[in-house]
């Protein structure tokens, strides 16, 4: 009976393309397939900002730093936004499946993450252009106060490749808006200039490239893995980052840093 009402929803879903009514039918459709709390549209075109093209919630918490803070930097440490750096362009993945082996240890986490009140997400990929990717994210949060079941997992993913091609579909017209260029100065560099023209702090760069993994929430040994390289080597570069920021704590770490991700999309 479930995939019965799926198909019809998937045909009403697609009579609905390019025009109004297609959210409202595309939401229908991920319903039948998965309960949710909230779910958002975000378009990343390259490194530019990325942009908000739909939303909808339970509780308006879940959105409340997304214009303030994610949208102007946070998205930088987000895993989905990783994601689309790394070329994905179709599919569904689970954040729990692709967040670093300490994301809910990581001052990003504690400190933007956790005020959403998301306690589980999952996102729809699509690819519409080069450097141009769609995430729809399906959440749940402190409505429901629940997780996604593996049912619902299974049958997004069993789903998967139509989800993706009615996104593309809908959306391929989409052009960004005029920003920063879509090819930029790898992020760690941006992050040496920064550092140095707002508090006069001179990182080598693989200290950088050490930085923004910690942000991330990975652990030494999971750096070493990412960098090619030994745990004791990273926490000898932990050790130095620390020492050139004058900070002696992740945390005071992340107090520094933050701030500064607002001003990395436009040290390109």
């Amino acid at each position: 009976m479930r995939d019965t009402h799926t198909r019809a929803a998937i045909a009403t879903a697609i009579r609905a393309l390019n025009t109004p009514q297609f959210m409202p039918r595309f939401t229908a459709l991920l319903r039948c397939v998965a309960a949710f709390d909230n779910l958002i549209v975000i378009a990343y075109c390259g490194e530019q900002r990325p942009e908000a093209l739909y939303r909808e919630y339970v509780d308006p918490v879940v959105y409340l730093p997304m214009d303030s803070e994610y949208l102007q930097g946070a998205y930088l440490l987000d895993p989905f936004y990783l994601q689309h750096r790394a070329g994905r362009d179709a599919g569904v993945e689970r954040l729990a499946d692709i967040a670093p082996d300490r994301f809910r240890r990581s001052e990003y986490y504690r400190s933007y993450y956790r005020q959403t009140t998301l306690i589980d997400e999952v996102a729809v990929f699509a690819r519409v252009s080069p450097g141009v990717t769609l995430t729809a994210c399906l959440g749940k949060d402190r409505s429901s106060g629940t997780r996604f079941l593996p049912r619902e997992i299974n049958a997004l993913k069993r789903y998967e490749a139509t989800l993706s091609a009615l996104m593309e579909t809908h959306w391929r017209d989409y052009q960004p808006a005029p920003g920063q260029p879509k090819q930029a100065l790898p992020l760690s560099r941006r992050l040496q200039h920064v550092l140095w023209r707002e508090h006069g702090i001179q990182l080598s760069p693989r200290q950088a490239e050490v930085a923004l993994y910690i942000l991330r929430g990975h652990s030494s040994r999971s750096i070493a893995r990412a960098l090619g390289i030994s745990a004791q080597t990273v926490k000898v570069f932990r050790r130095q980052l620390y020492s050139r920021c004058a900070v002696s704590s992740q945390a005071q770490l992340f107090a520094l840093l933050l701030p500064l991700l607002t001003r990395l999309t436009d040290a390109q």
